[in-house]
């Protein structure tokens, strides 16, 4: 199946413009919005856009605010609410754009606490929403003294630069994952303490608060050796899950980006048929192209 790739901007308050990037098959079945994780961008997904898109997947993605190509302060967000506020004007805009499929979301690491927070802090219409290891706990090596560091400093100083001190050999066991990452230009190494005390106090409030609110239906994913964001924040988040047909998988041995392992493909399949069982398409979904 051919697929289509495409770029687009989407201008927000405060003159920052977003980067937008979708996979587009002829005749899409169903939307996915993907959201990225922290120091990273849209564009490291382009297989994950491909496969689901070959599968009749409309697949769209992002940089947000502060990251890849789009505009902000890099590595800074005044408030978590502003990535939430993004994720929403993207929801309108597919709204707009596909008006007859079902949407879910699909969440990478603070990408995952992102939507996460949003299912269950905005209530949003959509069929679903698939997390990757979400960045729902704070790793043990941000002790608590750190984190009070990080929150006095905000006061003084916000933008002030801090090291976010990602191990490039702790996302996969695919050392050419690695490798890319480390020579990708629009990756960067340093946050500063305003949106390092965002995220901490985002991951403590929602992992907490868990998903006893949230009404459509969830998939925590998580590689067991993930040891950027550990497993027992969606452990804890997913203990509260309602629906039916919300899941929590571990994966054994993977580590935090699931979507990059040597195992990519498994994982993709588990998606899409968890997806195809709780947001069938009216055609249902389509095989393997």
């Amino acid at each position: 199946m051919q697929v289509r790739r495409r770029e687009t901007h989407l201008d927000r308050d405060g003159g920052v413009c977003l980067l937008r990037r979708a996979w587009l098959p002829p005749e899409p079945e169903r939307v996915l919005l993907l959201v990225h994780g922290l120091a990273e961008h849209s564009g490291r997904y382009d297989r994950f856009g491909a496969w689901f898109a070959r599968r009749g997947c409309a697949v769209h993605a992002y940089d947000q605010r502060g990251h890849g190509r789009s505009g902000g302060v890099r590595g800074h967000v005044r408030a978590f609410a502003e990535f939430l506020d993004d994720l929403e004007a993207l929801l309108r805009c597919l709204r707009d754009e596909h008006p007859a499929l079902p949407i879910a979301l699909i969440g990478h690491s603070m990408g995952g606490l992102v939507v996460a927070s949003f299912v269950r802090e905005r209530s949003p219409a959509i069929a679903a929403a698939v997390t990757s290891g979400a960045a729902l706990t704070v790793s043990s090596r941000a002790s608590a003294s750190r984190r009070l560091a990080a929150r006095l400093l905000r006061r003084v100083a916000p933008r002030a630069a801090i090291p976010i001190g990602i191990d490039p050999t702790a996302l996969s066991r695919d050392l050419d994952v690695a490798r890319r990452y480390a020579a990708d230009p629009l990756v960067f190494d340093r946050m500063t303490v305003s949106l390092a005390s965002e995220l901490m106090r985002a991951a403590e409030r929602t992992a907490w608060l868990g998903g006893g609110e949230i009404r459509i239906p969830m998939l925590l994913l998580h590689g067991a050796d993930d040891s950027l964001c550990p497993p027992v924040g969606s452990r804890l988040f997913g203990a509260a899950l309602e629906p039916a047909e919300s899941e929590l998988r571990i994966y054994p041995g993977l580590r935090h980006e699931i979507f990059n392992e040597p195992e990519w493909e498994g994982v993709f399949q588990d998606v899409l048929a968890w997806l195809s069982r709780v947001a069938p398409t009216l055609s249902g979904s389509r095989g393997a192209g």
